[in-house]
């Protein structure tokens, strides 16, 4: 702990033993934001996660430096979906402290993840869709959209209470169950997510049908025997009598149809016949139509593909001109290895003649100069075990030069994925090097780790 006033690590006393500052509430207040902090871990451990962003905000308010609430708050939030909030804690933590800090590692994953950055915007889009539309009262829309969001974030719990709460509007209080259900996977003791599913149980107690009472049934004795029937049991003596007139009836209408009904049918088939025959002339007259309205859809198509692989030529043509401008300017300031990446994004395809002059310049001299760069942080990152990154920049320096360096880099690369425990990757670059520098003593280490795995 150090002192607010002079920054000096704080003794036992009560007072500093550097500026002589007064440091007892500051210890008090050190020691109840740390104790929100345990207390937000021990809520965690069991998933309740709301209630340990209550205690880490609480943390929070006692003292904003607290970096490791502020982290574990990030990650809480990164858990229930919230990803902005999850970043906007983390960029706050860095800055409060830049070196040594979890919150960079967590930063570095997710925007170095472009897949990942672009389900995240999805994701926002698509809830703030929903969310436009459940103000329109378009609730078949914004359960489409929720549906959507939950497919790209299935952990966003404020996604599946929203859902739940359009089903129970809808009545469809099954459905409203199963996502609440969802919720409580994640974060099991959200008050919103129980004071819904306490509605959704009402809902289903309303609709459940009743079991029949038995007051419609009545007992007597007869005898030594008890008799139970229906209430309103009829004496159906007369049915037989009934049921004889109905098989009369029938008998005569069974002789009536073998006279009639043949006849009835020939005209009645004579009519279909005829009408079938006008049928097929409509359906001739309307197939030429068709035929004309498809030749019209085709070429209409054909004019939307066109325009669409034009604006994406346009597209690519405005990125790879940005990643050139980038380059140049990294170069000229002497960043080789944001200028290799700026490179590494160049399609030279769409690239001048003039432009393609700047970029073989610009290429010819950074390209040594990057692989060396990158080499030597793959290596650095090997050697303090951060194998993770290793593998990233190794895999930049083969793809520009897979023999680089005797092949080491290859070889490094393999060494990184077994120590990161991917050995269905690590396989296929040793053998690679095996197939590369066969008769080596590294080509034999390889090899010797192929057949182990196998």
């Amino acid at each position: 702990m150090e002192c607010y006033n002079c920054g000096a690590k704080l003794g036992k006393g009560d007072i500093c033993q550097n500026c002589g500052a007064n440091v007892k509430i500051y210890k008090k207040i050190i020691m109840a934001s740390n104790a929100y902090y345990n207390d937000a871990l021990e809520k965690a451990a069991v998933r309740d996660l709301s209630g340990a962003i209550e205690s880490l905000r609480t943390s929070l308010r006692f003292y904003k430096m607290n970096i490791d609430a502020r982290n574990l708050l990030g990650l809480v939030y990164f858990e229930t979906g919230e990803v902005v909030e999850a970043l906007t804690e983390w960029v706050i933590s860095k800055n409060y402290q830049p070196r040594d800090n979890a919150a960079s590692r967590y930063l570095n994953e997710i925007q170095n993840n472009p897949s990942r950055l672009d389900t995240i915007n999805q994701t926002i889009k698509k809830y703030n869709q929903a969310l436009l539309y459940c103000r329109q009262d378009s609730r078949d829309l914004a359960i489409i959209q929720l549906k959507k969001v939950l497919s790209l974030n299935p952990k966003l719990v404020s996604g599946h209470q929203l859902l739940a709460l359009l089903y129970i509007q809808e009545k469809k209080y099954d459905l409203a169950k199963k996502s609440l259900r969802n919720a409580g996977k994640i974060d099991a003791n959200n008050t919103t997510t129980l004071r819904y599913l306490k509605e959704v149980n009402a809902g289903l107690r309303e609709n459940n049908p009743k079991k029949q009472k038995n007051e419609d049934l009545i007992s007597y004795q007869s005898g030594n025997e008890t008799i139970i029937q229906p209430r309103y049991l009829k004496d159906n003596s007369a049915i037989g009598t009934i049921i004889n007139m109905v098989i009369g009836i029938a008998i005569g209408a069974a002789i009536t149809c073998f006279l009639i009904v043949p006849g009835v049918r020939r005209e009645i088939q004579n009519q279909a016949k005829a009408e079938v025959l006008d049928a097929n002339n409509a359906v001739a007259s309307k197939n030429q139509s068709i035929s004309s309205l498809e030749a019209q859809i085709e070429d209409l198509t054909s004019q939307i593909t066109d325009a669409k692989n034009e604006e994406e030529s346009s597209a690519g043509k405005v990125n790879t001109y940005e990643q050139l401008l980038q380059a140049y300017v990294a170069y000229t300031d002497g960043d080789i290895e944001k200028a290799g990446t700026a490179l590494g994004n160049v399609n030279t395809d769409y690239l001048s003649d003039d432009s393609m002059t700047v970029y073989d310049t610009i290429n010819a001299q950074v390209n040594a100069e990057y692989i060396s760069a990158v080499y030597k942080e793959a290596t650095d990152a090997y050697n303090a075990q951060e194998f993770t990154q290793a593998i990233e920049d190794y895999l930049k320096v083969i793809e520009l030069d897979e023999t680089y360096d005797n092949g080491n880099a290859l070889y490094y690369l393999a060494q990184s994925y077994r120590r990161n425990d991917d050995m269905d990757n690590a396989k296929t670059y040793y053998q690679k090097f095996a197939d590369l520098y066969p008769g080596t003593e590294r080509a034999a280490n390889a090899q010797r780790y192929l057949n182990t795995e196998e």
